[in-house]
């Protein structure tokens, strides 16, 4: 099973009736992350009015959030909500927001913090992590134009080719298609291919 998460951490602000709400959004990957990062802004804005947070983490599938002060309901929980609908974990997300003097109703809290934290996520670069299989291709040279198709149609994302004496190819392929993936280039190339299975891991197939 894949999962979709955020590639550092990115930020973005706007005005909503004086008040200066601003987003950010980190990869975090345990709750120690987390409330650090909570943390640091935190610090970052000691004058602000209200941090308000959410988080979500595949660890021990925690999901926390926080009003800080405002009222019950028209903060955290439009947060969580963001991340929620947009399938988002191993993240936190924090909006600050400096109150300007005009009070915007439980309504107007909710559309603003739901905003913060969409900005935030728009501004972050968004990762489809899936278990994929490290794999190096062996193959001659006449061999080498028959294979893209195949490496198409499995979706293998390519780290590098070097041309020496054969062709060797470093790849990336989803953990649930390497078999059928290795039997289909075997079969193509009448068994004149080696492939080598480097280990698994998590890889980002955006």
């Amino acid at each position: 099973m894949g999962y979709k998460t955020i590639n550092g951490s990115a930020e973005d602000r706007f005005i909503e009736k004086k008040s200066e709400f601003i987003g950010y959004i980190r990869h975090t990957e345990t709750e120690a992350e987390a409330v650090a990062f909570v943390n640091e802004i935190r610090a970052m804005h000691r004058k602000a009015t209200h941090n308000c947070y959410a988080y979500i983490l595949r660890d021990n599938n925690i999901a926390r959030h926080s009003d800080d002060g405002e009222p019950g309901g028209t903060a955290g929980v439009p947060i969580y909500e963001v991340l929620r609908k947009e399938g988002l974990t191993d993240v936190t997300c924090v909006v600050t927001r400096y109150f300007g003097g005009v009070l915007l109703g439980a309504g107007g809290l909710v559309r603003a913090y739901t905003q913060g934290a969409k900005i935030a996520v728009e501004a972050s670069e968004i990762l489809n992590m899936c278990s994929a299989v490290k794999a190096e291709l062996s193959l001659e040279y006449p061999l080498y134009g028959k294979i893209g198709k195949t490496l198409a149609d499995f979706d293998v994302r390519t780290e590098k080719e070097d041309f020496g004496a054969d062709v060797r190819i470093t790849l990336y392929i989803r953990s649930e298609d390497f078999e059928s993936f290795s039997a289909s280039l075997i079969d193509l190339c009448n068994g004149n291919i080696v492939i080598k299975n480097l280990g698994e891991l998590e890889y980002n197939f955006g």
